[in-house]
């Protein structure tokens, strides 16, 4: 665990927000290498004179930089990349679709295996994830989970994961109508209309979204720096990312949740 923000506690907290793949979700482990090269294609194809090393540092920037958004964001960047170079753009939908296809492919198994009961819920989390929900569940923590995923995908993923008698309904995923959700939406609603204050959000992900969200409101938050699929070490290239977004906290995964919450929750 590495402490970024000396002080930075949760005793206030009453509200814990997750994101989902990368921060508890392995399922989707990979998905940077799948939507990347779809993208690198797209962008050649409009014969830029472009290395495609070069293209995929612009690819794996943008990517990185709206990762926690809905996916719609990344594909409408997309559109507007390959617009600057001339081409002419698809609708982002069509884009969107397209990744769904590929990433299907590569994480189909994970999901039939899960189903049919040949793997366990254990196989695709992070490491420690039941046992951190077990000890702020004790704290009396109501806990919030929200992705860009798309919200039927997300819904039937967090039940494989048995994730449902931590998050109950509130699980939260994309929509087509992608301007009505956000994590940023949902964080003001519960503030309006539940009475939580900012500084009584505790937000942990993997992404640059989530980490300023709960930040803006002055909340505190762990950046999930998870090394995919293991999750046993710190990713560098998430680490950074983190850090220029102002996690108060990094962990590769939650095996230590001790050393967290007594950080978190000093007596």
């Amino acid at each position: 665990m590495e402490i970024l923000r000396q002080g930075a506690t949760a005793q206030s907290a009453r509200v814990a927000l997750f994101d989902f793949d990368g921060t508890i979700s392995t399922i989707r482990s990979g998905w940077v290498d799948v939507m990347v090269p779809m993208m690198v294609e797209e962008l050649a194809a409009t014969r830029s004179g472009e290395s495609e090393a070069a293209l995929t540092e612009i690819v794996r920037e943008f990517v990185g930089r709206l990762t926690g958004r809905q996916t719609i964001y990344q594909m409408i960047e997309l559109a507007e990349q390959i617009a600057r170079r001339g081409g002419s753009p698809k609708e982002p939908l069509v884009y969107k679709h397209r990744y769904l296809e590929l990433l299907w492919v590569r994480i189909k198994d994970r999901v039939e295996a899960l189903e049919k009961g040949n793997a366990s819920p254990l196989d695709y989390v992070v490491p420690g994830t039941f046992d951190l929900l077990d000890a702020l569940r004790e704290r009396g923590l109501t806990f919030y989970l929200a992705s860009g995923t798309d919200h039927d995908y997300m819904k039937r993923e967090a039940h494989l994961l048995g994730l449902e008698k931590y998050f109950g309904e509130h699980i939260y995923g994309a929509l087509d109508d992608y301007k009505s959700f956000s994590k940023a939406i949902l964080i003001q609603k519960l503030i309006q209309t539940a009475g939580v204050r900012g500084e009584e959000f505790l937000g942990f992900g993997d992404g640059y979204v989530e980490i300023e969200n709960v930040r803006a409101v002055g909340g505190v938050t762990v950046g999930v720096a998870s090394d995919e699929p293991e999750c046993l070490k710190v990713d560098g290239w998430k680490r950074e990312r983190l850090l220029q977004v102002g996690a108060d906290y990094i962990v590769p995964n939650f095996l230590r949740h001790g050393e967290l919450c007594s950080a978190l929750f000093p007596r």
